[in-house]
């Protein structure tokens, strides 16, 4: 385990020195050049490892190690390695370097498969450049078409196809994986949250993700200078959005248990402190772990808005993802309790409140997940931080369930 935990610290510190934001936390957006530094570490450690390194038409990445079975689907570990703007080092690289360390126990240990293993990292899964969330993982299992993948483009008007060159990414390359090439997808996160540090348990297997939406709010007005357009002749689109953002909170509590929508993202346009807003752009996410909470906050969004339509301010919505709640397939959900037992590690089950990649998956495979805890459930800040003998104890349960569902062999 000493040895585990000690690579396991290493690549996560040499994983977070690819940032933006030095000395501010990981700042690592889908195709930037800290993108393209991270992503050739992480190919060249899958090399390392002895895995056969591919990307796909989106810059997902695969390291394979190929099974017996010829042209078996294969059992998927690892998460993605984007983050937040000022984030953490542990959100998404956990994963990566969990599913690296699974490989690598199947190296030393003399394992073949019979079923291929195959270590992925997955881009934009947090949406912080391009929106919406999970592209990698929507974009891979079809979710995500290619004509809505090319029209997306960043804050400065970047499109994904422009990004992905710049780094040197091939967008030809084939982007739609077959359902029937994907036998399983473990994933390992940090819990974002405060349970698992709270209870003092190690691991929380979990039993399902909550359902999710975004929206992107685009609010028209009409400019007009600050010190000489009276009051009563102003489209001020800023006014018109902060009347319905300070009443969006009030829509999730109404419908209640545990439905959460939340503001993060806000734009104005011309931004001028001496300037009418014309132009407003905000974001709403709505979470619930039941779909009909999800479909109420939006029909009463969706109202909320339409009222502010009005009187020259044009208001339009985009839905930019839906994921509705999904559970983990209750076979690899015991199979990961028992090796947890096994093991004798404690362990407990869990519900994510956050979206992840696995609920993408779960659409054309068996998944399961496992979190482990977050030092005072801080998530998505320079503080986040994770006890990596925690994430070795995660990576010892995941080559357990692995073992069983790649059917491993030994060889000499």
């Amino acid at each position: 385990m000493t040895n585990l935990q000690t690579r396991i610290e290493e690549q996560i510190d040499n994983i977070s020195k690819f940032t933006a934001t030095p000395g501010q936390g990981t700042t690592r957006l889908t195709y930037s050049q800290e993108d393209k530094q991270a992503r050739e570490y992480i190919k060249n450690k899958m090399m390392e490892y002895g895995l056969q390194v591919r990307e796909d038409g989106f810059g997902n990445i695969f390291g394979k190690l190929d099974g017996t079975i010829q042209d078996a689907p294969s059992i998927l570990i690892g998460s993605h390695f984007d983050s937040v703007p000022n984030g953490g080092s542990y959100d998404g690289p956990a994963g990566v370097v969990a599913g690296l360390e699974v490989s690598a126990l199947f190296k030393e240990n003399n394992l073949r498969p019979k079923y291929p293993l195959e270590v992925i990292a997955l881009i934009e899964e947090e949406g912080s450049r391009f929106g919406g969330g999970l592209m990698g993982s929507r974009g891979m299992t079809g979710l995500l078409r290619e004509e809505d993948f090319q029209e997306l483009t960043d804050q400065n008007g970047v499109s994904t196809l422009e990004a992905m060159k710049e780094i040197g990414l091939d967008p030809s390359l084939p982007k739609k994986r077959a359902p029937e090439t994907i036998k399983a997808y473990l994933e390992l996160h940090i819990e974002q949250g405060p349970i698992l540090e709270d209870k003092k348990i190690p691991i929380g297997v979990v039993e399902a993700i909550v359902g999710l939406t975004q929206f992107e709010i685009t609010v028209e007005g009409r400019a007009g200078h600050a010190g000489t357009t009276p009051m009563d002749r102003r489209s001020d689109a800023l006014v018109s959005a902060a009347h319905i953002i300070a009443q969006i909170p009030s829509l999730a509590k109404e419908e209640g248990e545990g439905t959460v929508a939340t503001t993060g993202k806000l734009n104005v346009f011309p931004n001028g402190s001496n300037v009418i807003p014309s132009k407003t752009v905000f974001t709403v996410d709505i979470r619930s772990g039941k779909e009909e909470h999800i479909k109420n906050v939006i029909r009463n969004l969706n109202e909320l808005v339409d009222s502010f339509n009005k009187d020259e301010i044009q208001i339009t919505v985009s839905q930019q993802l839906y994921m509705e709640p999904r559970a983990m397939n209750p076979n690899i959900i015991s199979q990961l309790k028992k090796a947890s037992s096994n093991l004798d590690i404690p362990y407990c089950s869990i519900n994510s409140g956050a979206g992840h990649d696995a609920m993408v998956l779960a659409e054309v495979a068996d998944v399961g997940m496992l979190f482990i805890p977050s030092r005072d459930g801080v998530s998505h800040t320079p503080e986040e931080w994770s006890d990596s003998l925690d994430i070795a104890k995660a990576v010892e349960i995941l080559f357990e369930t692995a073992k069983k569902l790649t059917e491993v062999e030994v060889f000499d």
